[in-house]
C-alpha cells in the first residue's frame, strides 16, 4: 500500500481570528495542531507537510510599511515568502519534534525553503488580482503605487489594496530532494505559502518574481511530483458541503470529478474560501493522482479512519 500523503495546513491554523499573531500564540496554535499529524505517522504514513502563510506574509508587509518611513526598502514579496518558509517551518518543525520525542518517536523533521517555478507568461503576470497585504487610503495607495510600481484596486469599499499576479505553478524545483527524504522516513515540510515564485530564463537560470502561488496548487503538484497517493487539504470545516450555510446544507462524504467540477462550474465554491482547495484537488487527480481528502485538522484522524473529511475520487 502506498501511505506517502502530502498534508496542505492553513496559515490560518497558525495565527487564529482574533488573535494579536504573537509568536507565543502561534507556537501554541501550532503544538495544538499536530496531534493528528502524530498519529498518522504512527500509522505509517510517510508525509511530506506544506503550510499557508497569509495572515504571516501580511502582518510583514504591515511591518514593512511602518520601515519606511524610516528609510528602509520594503522587501520583494517573494523574499518574504522565502522568509516565511524559516519562520513557519522552524516553528512547524521544532513543535513536531517536540511532539514525537513525547511519544518516543525516532523521526527526523526537515524544512526546505522551496524554489517553484512558474511561467513568466502566465496570464495572471500581465493581470494580477490576488489582494495582499492591509488596506490603505487611495491617497497612501497612489503614493505607493508611484513609488513602487504596485498594482491597487479598491477593495469591496474597505480600502485600497496591493494586488499581485498568482501564477500556476509548473514544478517543484526540489522535488526529487523531498521525495528521496520522504521515501527516507523524513518528514518534510516544504512549499510554505505555496512556494518562492520563480522562472527559468533562456539561459537556464533561475529569477524571482514579485508574486504569490496558491499553496494548495502547489501542494498538489507536490502531491504528484513526489508520487503521493493522498493529498490532504486541512481547512476550518470537517467536511465540504453544499448551500453552505442555508437550511438546505448538505455535507459531502465523497464526490467524484465530475462531481467536483458541476458543483465548481454552479457556483457552490466560492473563490475565497472553498473554490481553490476544490479546483486544487481536481487538478492533482487529473494530473495522475489518487485521491484527495479535505477536512479539519482537528479530525484529521477521524478523516482517515472515514468517520469524517469529504473524500474526492476518479
Amino acid at each position: 500500500m502506498n501511505k506517502k500523503a502530502v498534508l496542505a495546513l492553513g496559515g490560518n491554523a497558525i495565527i487564529q481570528a482574533g488573535q494579536k499573531g504573537t509568536i507565543t500564540e502561534q507556537f501554541h496554535n501550532t503544538r495544538e495542531s499536530l496531534g493528528g499529524i502524530v498519529e498518522l505517522i504512527k500509522q505509517g504514513y510517510q508525509l511530506a507537510i506544506t503550510h499557508g502563510n497569509g495572515p504571516q506574509v501580511g502582518n510583514m508587509l504591515i511591518q514593512q510599511m511602518a520601515g519606511i518611513d524610516k528609510g528602509i526598502a520594503p522587501l520583494p514579496l517573494g523574499v518574504l515568502n522565502a522568509a516565511t518558509e524559516g519562520t513557519m517551518g522552524y516553528m512547524i518543525e521544532q513543535s513536531l519534534q517536540n511532539a514525537l520525542h513525547k511519544d518516543n518517536l525516532k523521526k527526523e523533521v526537515i524544512t526546505i525553503a522551496t524554489q517553484v517555478l512558474v511561467d513568466k507568461n502566465d496570464p495572471s503576470i500581465q493581470n494580477p488580482s490576488k489582494p495582499v497585504g492591509p488596506f490603505y487610503t487611495k491617497e497612501k495607495a497612489e503614493a505607493m503605487q508611484k513609488e513602487y510600481g504596485w498594482t491597487i484596486v479598491e477593495d469591496a469599499g474597505r480600502g485600497y489594496r496591493q494586488v499581485v499576479p498568482s501564477p500556476i505553478p509548473k514544478e517543484i524545483i526540489p522535488f526529487k530532494t523531498i521525495k528521496s527524504l520522504v521515501e527516507d522516513g523524513k518528514i518534510v515540510i516544504a512549499c510554505g505559502g505555496g512556494g518562492i515564485p520563480v522562472y527559468r530564463e533562456a539561459d537556464g537560470t533561475l529569477e524571482g518574481i514579485d508574486a504569490v502561488i496558491d499553496k494548495d496548487f502547489a501542494s498538489g503538484l507536490l502531491a504528484k511530483e513526489i508520487d503521493a497517493d493522498l493529498l490532504v487539504i486541512l481547512t476550518g470545516v470537517d467536511r465540504v458541503a453544499i448551500n453552505f450555510g442555508k437550511e438546505n446544507q448538505i455535507e459531502l462524504e465523497s464526490m467524484t470529478v465530475e462531481e467536483a467540477k458541476k458543483y465548481l462550474d454552479e457556483g457552490q465554491f466560492p473563490k475565497g474560501s472553498m473554490g481553490p482547495k476544490i479546483s486544487a484537488a481536481i487538478r492533482f487527480i487529473e494530473q495522475g493522482g489518487n485521491k484527495v481528502l479535505i477536512t479539519s485538522i482537528e479530525r484529521i484522524v477521524d478523516a482517515f479512519s472515514g468517520k469524517t473529511g469529504t473524500l474526492i475520487i476518479k
